[in-house]
């Protein structure tokens, strides 16, 4: 392979090959997506529902399960993009030797990386419809435009498997996941307004979690749930955008140092 960046439609062959491997264990990964927002809304709803009478949110009063239970489809598109981008490639690239086998094809390295990161983002829409109908049926996404929970986690997916990709441009060992997991993901999964405003932190931490990509991601499926979608909305999601093109060339170049020598 030459060192001259090149991008062609053939990355979708990277993107159908990793669909493949999907569809043989296609129900294992369909159950999570399932199960998991029915644990937290019963844990958390039943839970803090009678502990919670209301939460402001954009200056309208929600039931707390009404609130964080979008902001649940928010989590799981973010979990699945960066774990699909972070562990499953790092297996893919060290264990499997999988891109060794790519790279010996025509395919480049940038039409291998940008299919890794669009399947990653694949994987959030396909989890975040499945949560979609599950929250929708228990009356917690009443609008037609939660429609708009589509298109919303695949940019979220875009930004998160971006930062997953480039996170395993530069991490060693498997292992050392465990670091932008717990100092990173799990942060932002708690304090980025998925079970309570950010409103309810102090300023400098409210300030903080609002440069966190799940933050507009979950304003985003939240304001699609609760059909209050606004001009305003395009600013989370030009956040969102910001967070994919930024990281985007970092994965790159952090790969082709890793697997180009």
């Amino acid at each position: 392979m030459t060192g001259d960046p090149r991008f062609t439609g053939l990355f979708w062959a990277v993107w159908r090959r990793n669909l493949l491997v999907y569809r043989r264990i296609w129900a294992i990964n369909f159950l999570p997506p399932l199960l998991e927002p029915l644990f937290y809304l019963l844990a958390f709803g039943l839970g803090f529902s009678g502990l919670v009478a209301d939460v402001t949110w954009q200056g309208e009063k929600l039931g707390f399960t009404q609130f964080f239970a979008p902001a649940l489809i928010a989590a799981t598109a973010m979990w699945q993009a960066f774990m699909e981008t972070s562990y499953n490639s790092f297996v893919r690239m060290f264990y499997q030797k999988t891109y060794d086998a790519l790279l010996a094809t025509p395919l480049s390295l940038e039409e291998i990386i940008v299919a890794e990161i669009v399947w990653g983002a694949t994987r959030s829409v396909i989890a975040a419809v499945l949560m979609l109908g599950v929250v929708a049926g228990l009356g917690y996404a009443p609008s037609w435009q939660a429609l708009a929970v589509v298109p919303v986690a695949l940019l979220g997916g875009l930004a998160f498997g971006a930062m997953g990709m480039a996170t395993t441009s530069v991490t060693a060992s498997i292992d050392m996941f465990n670091i932008p997991i717990f100092l990173v993901i799990t942060p932002m999964f708690l304090f980025s307004g998925t079970f309570f405003p950010v409103d309810a932190l102090p300023a400098w931490a409210g300030k903080l979690a609002a440069l966190m990509p799940l933050y507009h991601l979950a304003e985003l499926t939240r304001a699609a749930c609760l059909g209050r979608l606004t001009p305003a909305s395009l600013g989370n999601a030009a956040v969102l955008a910001g967070f994919f093109l930024a990281f985007l060339p970092l994965s790159l170049a952090g790969m082709r140092r890793r697997l180009v020598r």
